[in-house]
């Protein structure tokens, strides 16, 4: 099997990539601009600008993949209320021009979507349930998916919620890791208590990921950690499991935080057809706090 990742320098992509070179697969990563993996032979890497059709013609043609893994989008939910068409460019002209490309190799397309296409009335969702989003990140991610529906390539959506983990030289933080370092080095923060996530660990993500290649499950699957809990309650969590003052933490309402885009108030997941039809199994929070404090104490002893 040849497999190719977009967005191999991202947080999913790196943990795509981690988990692929256990599997007997020849692997193309891929991400803009320089390679920010540790380069040990066990893949080939391409650089590669999603936004341009040509490029990803020329790449998925020379590679010919039996799998492409969209990771790469455009995430920063309040940059894509203002940069629209930037946004566009990213999570929806890109993903047409993968899935052409994809029809013409006979590949399947794995392409990762999030919650944020619901407005939050009636969380947590099943795949069925009909979405509305509120930002133009949501209505981004929706029109991908649209595309994907009445698209001929052989396709898998995986929706999800609040992806944290650790990686080499990401170019973005995740909360977990921002709450770790603020309430480490003693840094009141301000954290919203009326919005309600189920986190997801992107090592959970990733081996979905590879689950939906492996067994060609096609169509709409919901894949997020499996505990719900509002923002302020997932700090608090994170600073009981390293025994941080949890009087740092102020819980503030998200009207107060006044962001650009409106986000929904309860999302979460129903996994039921993930964990049938897949066999996933998510961790709960705290092991996956257990999961990166193992990680970050080994990336210690590296340096």
């Amino acid at each position: 099997m040849i497999v190719l990742i977009t967005g191999s320098n991202g947080l999913l992509g790196q943990k795509i990539l981690s988990r692929l070179r256990d599997l007997d697969v020849k692997v193309i990563a891929t991400s803009k601009g320089v390679n920010r993996n540790k380069e040990d032979g066990s893949y080939m890497y391409e650089s590669l600008d999603i936004t341009n059709k040509n490029e990803i013609n020329r790449v998925l043609n020379l590679y010919k993949p039996n799998v492409v893994f969209n990771t790469a989008a455009m995430t920063n939910v309040d940059l894509c209320e203002e940069e629209r068409f930037l946004c566009d460019s990213l999570n929806v002209d890109a993903v047409s021009y993968l899935a052409d490309s994809c029809l013409a190799i006979d590949a399947h397309l794995i392409h990762i979507s999030t919650d944020f296409i619901f407005d939050g009335d009636n969380g947590p969702y099943i795949e069925d349930d009909i979405p509305n989003p509120l930002s133009y990140y949501g209505e981004s991610k929706l029109k991908s998916e649209k595309l994907l529906y009445n698209h001929k390539c052989k396709w898998s959506i995986l929706r999800t919620i609040v992806l944290f983990g650790v990686a080499d030289n990401l170019s973005k933080n995740n909360i977990v890791l921002w709450a770790k370092n603020q309430l480490e080095n003693l840094n009141k923060i301000n954290i919203i208590d009326d919005e309600y996530r189920a986190p997801t660990l992107a090592e959970d993500l990733a081996e979905a990921c590879i689950l939906t290649a492996q067994k060609k499950a096609y169509g709409i699957f919901h894949v997020s950690g499996k505990d719900l809990m509002s923002i302020y309650d997932l700090v608090v969590a994170v600073a009981n499991f390293y025994n941080f003052d949890v009087n740092l933490i102020n819980r503030i309402s998200s009207k107060e935080l006044n962001q650009k885009a409106k986000r929904p108030t309860k999302t979460g997941f129903i996994l039921d057809k993930v964990k049938r039809v897949l066999n996933f199994s998510p961790h709960s929070f705290n092991e996956s706090l257990e999961i990166i404090e193992r990680q970050l104490k080994i990336k210690k002893l590296e340096k």
